[in-house]
């Protein structure tokens, strides 16, 4: 094979390249990238649940549209913010996340507690909310009515389009170790965003993927993409110093196809960093790392509405469980937990949880938790399930050394250990820790240095991407983590 034959854009002899191109799998909404499939369902969800109102309206009106506008007022204003809320508390139940348990049980189950949560949102605006006049009737039958729509609409799409018709086909220019990364993580993550349509092996690399697996291009590289409507070329190549087709490549990006990087690549696929592939100079030109300014200001005024709001909320729920802890521990011993942790740019701070173990759990020592740990105590199991543990939290983010969305904070005795055995580990304290956060969603409970690997590349890709948005869809997630218990130990 040829890898340096240039081919001019344009020429007689080259298919004809396309104008313009979309995106078969995400669309990039403020620097975030959001799958398509799950863009056009939530358009479609948001529109049926407006519909949802509207036929409530009508229902408990018999028809009689003047009937039902002087009831509810203005019934488009009513079925949007309806729409708005309700799909909001969707999101928080994971319905539009790639990797969704796509059983018909799991889904129902995920969109009746959303229904719920959702419903119970919109009752309390409307209870602060004079000016929205729908009535709890109208409330309930709009609940019972999106169910069977959403629930339909779901199972449409599924069995007529399926995900599988939004996957982007991809040529990896490559076929040695780091091409062979791209092959493994679609197995390891089942990942439906797109298909491989073959390894462009290249001089002077082993290949490590299977030969069936390879494909020869031809003298030119941008006829071969277009004759095979690939959809991205992703370059894997182990050195590029050795024969990179910079023109060839070239000639693919004039004709609409976009190249990308196998780093970046990875990274948007998997939602994570991967730490094999990673390059010092990653980190040097990622924009997101260590924002300040308006982005900064943003994220501290979110953290301290979010925070005063949650604690006025959860006041009685704290109350409780102090008492629940001190009665349980035969009216002595200390309701709260104070332990020191790493926080911003590796300055320690006092962090406050509710107290869930022994009061000797570490009389030998820091160490990792444990599956079933032994150390807990019958409260401390149920709180930390339902994370009420963290609450006292709220008050670290009060006082600014922690904010809502960030990596967890790490013990200074495990930071230093980690920071010998893993590269990079010391850069996720370039943001502030958080109560929750990007590696929470994506990666269950870890308590091992294996584990704190595998969620420092999650941590890393929070870092590079960091945005108020970003932030949002994480807090709306972590709902699905409290109620279906992901990750508790």
């Amino acid at each position: 094979m040829n890898t340096k034959t240039e081919s001019l854009p344009g020429s007689p002899n080259t298919p004809k390249h396309r104008r313009w191109r979309v995106s078969k799998t995400s669309v990039e909404i403020f620097g975030q990238n959001i799958d398509l499939w799950a863009l056009i369902i939530g358009t479609v969800d948001f529109l049926l649940l407006c519909v949802a109102v509207h036929l409530a309206g009508v229902v408990l009106h018999a028809g009689d549209i003047e009937q039902l506008r002087a009831a509810v007022g203005a019934p488009w204003t009513e079925s949007l913010v309806f729409a708005g809320v309700v799909l909001s508390a969707l999101v928080a139940m994971g319905l539009y996340n790639r990797r969704l348990d796509a059983r018909t049980a799991s889904v129902i189950a995920r969109m009746v507690v959303g229904l719920v949560i959702g419903a119970l949102a919109m009752a309390i605006l409307m209870f602060f909310m004079g000016s929205l006049t729908l009535n709890r009737s109208t409330l309930a039958l709009s609940i019972c009515i999106a169910l069977p729509l959403l629930a339909t609409s779901r199972l449409v799409f599924v069995q007529v389009v399926g995900r599988e018709r939004f996957a982007r086909r991809v040529l990896v220019y490559g076929a040695g170790a780091k091409a062979a990364e791209v092959q493994n993580v679609r197995v390891r993550q089942d990942l439906r965003n797109f298909q491989v349509v073959g390894y462009v092996p290249t001089e002077g690399s082993t290949a490590k993927v299977p030969p069936e697996a390879r494909v020869q291009t031809g003298d030119s590289l941008r006829d071969f993409v277009l004759e095979h409507d690939v959809d991205e070329v992703v370059v894997a190549m182990e050195d590029r110093r050795r024969g990179l087709p910079v023109h060839q490549l070239l000639d693919c990006r004039l004709a609409g196809v976009p190249v990308t990087d196998v780093l970046d690549f990875m990274e948007r696929e998997s939602g994570k960093v991967e730490l094999s592939m990673l390059y010092p100079s990653w980190l040097i030109y990622s924009e997101g790392i260590n924002s300040r300014g308006v982005a900064r200001l943003l994220t501290r005024t979110l953290d301290l509405i979010a925070a005063g709001i949650l604690l006025v909320l959860t006041a009685p729920l704290m109350l409780l469980t102090a008492l629940a802890i001190w009665v349980s521990s035969g009216f002595r011993g200390n309701v709260f937990y104070a332990q020191t942790r790493v926080g911003l740019e590796g300055e320690p701070f006092t962090l406050f949880k509710f107290r869930s173990m022994r009061e000797d759990a570490e009389k030998d020592g820091a160490k990792w938790a444990q599956q079933n740990d032994p150390r807990v105590t019958s409260v401390g199991r149920f709180i930390r399930a339902t994370r009420i543990d963290e609450l006292p939290q709220l008050f670290n983010v009060l006082a600014g050394r922690m904010s809502f969305v960030g990596p967890r904070p790490e013990r200074p005795e495990f930071v230093e250990q980690l920071a010998e055995k893993i590269p990079y580990y010391r850069e996720r304290h370039c943001v502030k820790p958080g109560i929750t956060g990007w590696a929470q969603l994506c990666y269950p409970y870890g308590a091992s240095e294996h584990d704190a690997l595998e969620k420092l590349q999650y941590d890393l890709y929070y870092v590079k991407n960091k945005s108020i948005l970003f932030d949002l869809v994480i807090l709306l997630q972590t709902a699905e983590v409290v109620l279906w218990r992901k990750g508790s130990r």
